[in-house]
């Protein structure tokens, strides 16, 4: 098949280095605001190069990939539906929740699949510990805690378009327990402050961050965030049930270290950066996307599944902003 990327940033051109990889890919077209970008990806992934968006639609792709700035998701994700070309755009949806419903809306009525991009559901840990939750292997749960910790900031003018920690980071853990544990969250208190990066604080955001969430059946929640932790990006998860517990992330490349006399565990080189802990991920999610342009899968990740993620960022951001627990029926629109 014939794919096209719209936006070779840092994702979108390892995005293409993964298409590249595919048997079911045959080619791709590629564009970009700065027509350096797209002729150095052309150069290297042996792509075809198209001027503008609405040229790489009209070239006969078979599907597209969004990897463009956030704002732009919108209108791209509304253009590959016009086109009849299903689209798998990389989070969020849009900058706010307001335009995501419209584009949710759009995505009804065209009937054009849609591919969210959270990768978390196509690592390996993540899957079994879904299948072991809905096998009952666990027994009924009572504890879930999921922790995004990134080794540093990212830049200053990434943080001020960001939306926010909840809404940039640990909208992934909240994506990640609706989807492993399959309950859905009803309340939500966040806490955070801010201890080092003074652009984070410009931009009126938490370097730091914990929310508690109340998930539908009273299973307790607990996401811990943070801009800084210097030993490694660490990407964990425990659920813990009335018949047993299991972690994700609990490999040999975790980013701690123990404090116990004699311990050697973890021994490996900590992961240093989410497309080393996740390579695996972006590949099989790429995969699955050939196969929903193919049409012999629906979407993993629809625009429904992204928003239901980005009402908890929102719910936990106005916590934060006003110190007190949140209802989810709060923010979201009936």
């Amino acid at each position: 098949m014939r794919i096209g990327i719209l936006g070779l940033g840092r994702i979108g051109s390892f995005h293409a280095e993964t298409l590249c990889g595919l048997d079911a890919v045959e080619s791709l077209v590629v564009t970009d605001p700065l027509a350096d970008a797209a002729e150095r990806a052309a150069e290297r992934f042996g792509a075809e190069v198209a001027p503008s968006p609405r040229a790489l639609l009209a070239s006969g792709v078979d599907g597209i990939v969004v990897a463009a700035a956030t704002d732009a998701h919108p209108a791209l994700i509304r253009a590959g539906i016009e086109a009849g070309v299903p689209v798998f755009c990389e989070k969020p949806v849009a900058r706010t929740m307001s335009e995501g419903v419209e584009v949710l809306r759009a995505v009804r009525e065209g009937g054009v699949p849609v591919q969210i991009g959270y990768h978390r559901r196509f690592d390996a840990g993540f899957a079994a510990a879904r299948a072991a939750v809905r096998a009952g292997e666990l027994g009924a749960l009572h504890t879930v805690r999921s922790t995004t910790l990134d080794p540093a900031p990212p830049p200053a003018a990434y943080i001020a378009a960001s939306g926010g920690i909840f809404r940039d980071c640990a909208v992934h853990d909240f994506d990640s327990i609706r989807w492993v544990t399959g309950r859905e969250v009803t309340e939500v208190y966040a806490v955070g402050g801010n201890r080092g990066a003074g652009p984070i604080e410009a931009a009126g955001d938490a370097d730091t961050t914990g929310a508690l969430l109340t998930l539908d059946d009273g299973t307790i929640a607990t996401v811990s965030n943070s801009r800084h932790n210097r030993r490694g990006y660490d990407v964990r998860m425990e659920l813990h049930g009335f018949a047993d517990s299991l972690a994700v992330g609990l490999d040999d490349r975790l980013p701690l270290r123990s404090a116990e006399p004699g311990a050697h565990f973890p021994s490996g080189t900590p992961h240093a950066f989410f497309m080393d802990r996740f390579a695996a991920a972006y590949r099989a999610e790429l995969a699955a996307f050939t196969e929903v342009v193919a049409g012999v899968r629906p979407s993993p990740c629809t625009v429904a599944d992204a928003l239901e993620a980005g009402w908890i960022a929102e719910a936990c951001t106005l916590s934060l902003r006003e110190r007190r627990p949140v209802a989810l029926a709060e923010v979201r629109p009936a």
